[in-house]
């Protein structure tokens, strides 16, 4: 998913950066692709692979599976990729990736509940089947001939 998504990425932007020229535009583009592609998908495995590392340790350590889990797993993920650059990055990347997996984890709780509002039945049911029979069907007749 990175690689493909870097790739996208770096064919747009080796296109815009290159001198005039259909021909120039193209191979730039390639070659941009080509170099930083494969630099951005492991980026991207490396963060997910250890994301979902946290995640699930979270989960086994907490013994339930809610959205601070993976709020956690995104600051903790943050700090621990920073670690080389010192405390002072790790703690500002500690809060970026944790404010980002909140925002996600927000906006799908609103998703779920919006789209669960929409699949309610607007009209309770009866508590007796009986009632939503015509009159006549629902009793029984001692018919004789």
């Amino acid at each position: 998913m990175g690689a493909i998504g870097g790739g996208v990425f770096q064919s747009i932007k080796g296109f815009r950066n290159a001198p005039a020229g259909a021909a120039h535009r193209l191979k730039s583009s390639v070659q941009a692709v080509r170099i930083r592609a494969p630099q951005i998908g492991g980026n991207f495995a490396v963060w997910g692979g250890l994301f979902s590392t946290i995640d699930c340790g979270l989960v086994r350590l907490r013994g339930k599976e809610d959205p601070w889990n993976s709020i956690t797993s995104g600051a903790l993920t943050g700090a621990i990729l920073a670690a080389r650059s010192g405390p002072l990055t790790m703690v500002g990347s500690a809060m970026m990736g944790g404010f980002l997996l909140a925002l996600i984890e927000g906006f799908g709780i609103l998703l779920t509940r919006y789209t669960a509002q929409q699949f309610q039945n607007p009209m309770p049911f009866a508590e007796d089947p009986d009632q939503l029979l015509p009159k006549d069907r629902g009793q029984k007749h001692d018919e004789t001939y």
